[in-house]
C-alpha cells in the first residue's frame, strides 16, 4: 500500500504502535497514536518519534481522533469491543496491525508460527536452527535471518532492511491474526486449547482467529500443523498446499513430517526418514518442550534448513527467560521461573516436566479459562500450593479442602507474589523445587508476564 498522503490511526501506544508508527511516517503517513494513559507515561516514546509525522492524543480514546482517518490500527492488546473501534468499524474505516504491514511489505519468505502454548520457545528454536546456517555460510545459507512479531521488536521496525534472500520468522497471537489478510510462505499452527477466552469469549471465536493464519494461503505454501492436538489437527482440511506435521508418534503412511522413534527425534520427508537428533542432547526440560523440538524441526524442514543446523540449533538452545527458567538453588532447593504459563494448562505441563517434590506458586489473573484439570494435576504432584493474586477464589475453588494425608498437603493464601515467594521459602525443604507457574495473567499486579519473572526472579535472589 502507498502510504503517502495517508492518515492512520494506532490505538495503544507500546512496542507495536511504535514500531509501526515509525514505519508508516517513514513512509509518508501522517500517524495519530493515541493512549487511555497520561502523557507523562510516554516522554521515552514521544522522543523516539520526535521527528516523525506523529500527533499524540493521551488520557482516553475520544471519537474525534477518527477525523480523516483513513486506516486504524489497534495494539494487541486493545479488546475489538473498545468503542473507539467498533465506532470504526460503523464508519467503514478498515482495521490493520502491524504484522499485517510487515507481511504486505517484506520482500523475503516469512514464517509464522502460532499456537496457544510453545510458540515463543518454537519460534526461538527455529531462529537459532537459521542462524546455525548463516554462521556456517553454507551454499543455500540466507544471508540474514530476522526472529520477531510477538516476541522481541516488531519486525515493522527492519522491513526497510531485509533483503529477497533473508527469512525472516515471525511469532503471531490469536489477537494478532484476528485482524489479518495475509498469511505467511510456512504457517505453523502448533496447538489450540482454551485461552484468552476474556478476550475471544468462545473456544470456537479463538480457534476461528488462530486458523487465519491458514485462510491466506496457496498452493506453492507449506503448513506445518501438530498431529497429537485436535485442535491444531482439525484444521488440515484447511491446508492449501504441502503440509509438515510434528508429534511423538510414528507417522502414517503418506505423511511428512517428525517424530520420535526410540531415544530420538526423526524426520520424514520425499526421500527419506532420518534421525536429526537424541533426545538426550535436548537441554529443556519437559515433554511439552519435545514437542516444540519436534514442531521447530518440521518449521526448519519446511524452509529446507539442513540437519546438521537443526542438530546445531538444537544443542545450543537452553531456553528463554521465564520459560522455566531455573534461577538458584538455595538450601538444597531449586526455584524455577515459568511466568509465561498464562493458562492453567501451560502450569500443567510446567508440572509435569518435574519428578521432585514441588511448591506451587500459581495465581494472578483469570481468564474465563476452566481450572478443573490444573486442579486434579495439583492433587495428583503439588506438595504445597500457594495462591496469589485476583485468581485466588477461584483456584482455591477449584482445588477444594486439603487432607493432611493428600496433596497438597498445604494451601497458602497471599495478597501478591512477593509474599508468596517469602511463603514459600519458609515452606521448602532440600529436595523440593519450588516453581513458579501461576495459570493466570500477570495484569493484576505487573504490566506483563516478563516484568512478573523479573520481580520473582529478584524476590528469589534476595532471600
Amino acid at each position: 500500500m502507498d502510504w503517502k498522503g495517508k492518515r492512520v490511526l494506532a490505538i495503544g501506544i507500546a512496542r507495536q504502535g511504535i514500531a509501526l508508527a515509525s514505519y508508516l511516517s517513514k513512509h509518508g503517513a501522517q500517524v495519530v497514536l493515541n493512549d487511555q494513559r497520561p502523557a507523562e507515561a510516554f516522554k521515552e516514546e514521544q522522543n523516539a518519534l520526535a521527528e516523525a509525522n506523529a500527533e499524540w492524543v493521551f488520557s482516553g480514546h475520544p471519537l474525534s481522533v477518527l477525523d480523516g482517518v483513513d486506516m486504524v490500527f489497534p495494539s494487541g492488546g486493545v479488546p475489538l469491543n473498545l468503542p473507539l473501534v467498533t465506532e470504526a468499524l460503523k464508519k467503514g474505516i478498515p482495521l490493520s496491525n502491524d504484522s499485517q504491514v510487515f507481511l504486505e511489505a517484506a520482500p523475503c519468505k516469512v514464517v509464522g508460527i502460532t499456537g496457544s502454548a510453545g510458540k515463543t520457545t518454537t519460534t526461538s528454536l527455529v531462529g537459532r536452527i537459521g542462524q546455525a546456517v548463516v554462521d556456517a555460510h553454507s551454499q543455500n545459507s540466507f544471508p540474514k535471518v530476522w526472529v520477531g512479531g510477538n516476541i522481541g521488536l516488531p519486525l515493522i521496525a527492519h522491513v526497510d532492511e531485509m533483503h529477497p534472500d533473508d527469512l525472516a520468522i515471525l511469532e503471531l497471537s490469536s489477537f494478532q491474526l484476528d485482524l489479518m489478510t495475509k498469511s505467511p510462505d510456512v504457517a505453523a499452527i502448533l496447538n489450540i486449547t482454551p485461552n484468552h477466552l476474556d478476550r475471544h469469549r468462545t473456544m470456537q471465536a479463538y480457534t476461528h482467529a488462530k486458523a487465519r493464519i491458514l485462510e491466506y494461503q496457496s498452493n506453492d505454501d507449506v503448513t506445518v500443523l501438530g498431529r497429537e492436538d485436535s485442535g491444531a489437527w482439525d484444521l488440515a482440511h484447511k491446508v492449501s498446499g504441502r503440509l509438515l506435521s510434528f508429534g511423538k508418534s510414528e507417522l502414517n503412511k503418506g505423511q511428512l513430517g517428525t517424530f520420535v522413534r526410540g531415544d530420538s527425534v526423526w524426520l520424514k520427508d520425499e526421500s527419506a526418514e532420518t534421525k536429526v537428533i537424541p533426545i538426550n542432547k535436548i537441554n529443556l526440560l519437559g515433554e511439552h518442550n519435545l514437542l516444540n523440538v519436534l514442531a521447530a524441526c518440521a518449521i526448519a524442514a519446511a524452509v529446507n534448513l539442513p540437519l546438521d543446523a537443526m542438530r546445531e540449533g538444537i544443542e545450543a538452545f537452553t531456553g528463554i527467560p521465564h520459560r522455566l527458567e531455573f534461577v538458584r538453588l538455595r538450601d538444597g532447593v531449586q526455584w524455577y521461573n515459568d511466568s509465561i504459563a498464562t493458562a492453567p494448562e501451560r502450569t500443567i505441563a510446567a508440572i509435569k516436566s518435574f519428578d521432585s517434590a514441588l511448591v506451587l506458586l500459581a495465581g494472578g489473573r483469570d481468564k474465563d479459562l476452566p481450572w478443573e484439570d490444573f486442579a486434579a494435576q495439583v492433587r495428583k504432584r503439588v506438595d504445597h500450593l500457594i495462591v496469589f493474586g485476583e485468581a485466588v477464589d477461584i483456584i482455591l475453588g477449584a482445588v477444594g479442602e486439603v487432607s493432611p494425608i493428600e496433596r497438597p498437603y498445604t494451601i497458602t493464601a497471599c495478597e501478591g507474589l512477593k509474599q508468596a515467594v517469602q511463603t514459600a521459602a519458609e515452606i521448602s525443604e532440600t529436595g523440593d523445587v519450588v516453581l513458579l507457574a501461576p495459570g493466570g495473567t500477570s495484569f493484576d499486579e505487573f504490566y506483563d508476564f516478563e516484568e512478573r519473572g523479573e520481580k520473582f526472579k529478584e524476590w528469589v535472589m534476595k532471600l
